[in-house]
């Protein structure tokens, strides 16, 4: 959580979902040079349980397929198995395992087709 979000919003696509006039969830998507990122996709935990997370995940697979990707891509922590688990569930696998910046992180991918 070190990200200057200032910088997040001008150079990436945020969507933002909200109750009640307060931010419940955060979806943050990118296209890189593999193609469409998932990058950060957070939920209020007063908010957990309730599929918030898998309706801004499938918001984001819709835009991926709405702008032409085959795949959608997302990376989470090596040690943040319920992700994992959560994205393999809904169709997403493995495709590599990268050290970035001293994270050891998972990377899943998901056609779009």
């Amino acid at each position: 959580m070190t990200e200057d979000y200032a910088k997040v919003i001008r150079e990436r696509r945020v969507s933002v979902a909200e109750s009640r006039g307060k931010i419940t969830g955060v979806l943050v998507l990118a296209v890189t040079e593999e193609g469409f990122l998932l990058e950060d996709v957070a939920v209020d935990p007063s908010h957990h349980g309730k599929g918030l997370g898998r309706t801004l995940i499938e918001f984001a697979e819709a835009e991926g397929r709405r702008e032409g990707f085959e795949s959608i891509y997302p990376y989470t922590h090596e040690k943040m198995t319920e992700n994992q688990t959560l994205y393999a569930k809904i169709g997403y696998v493995e495709f590599d395992r990268r050290t970035e910046r001293g994270l050891a992180r998972v990377y899943m991918r998901k056609s779009l087709q």
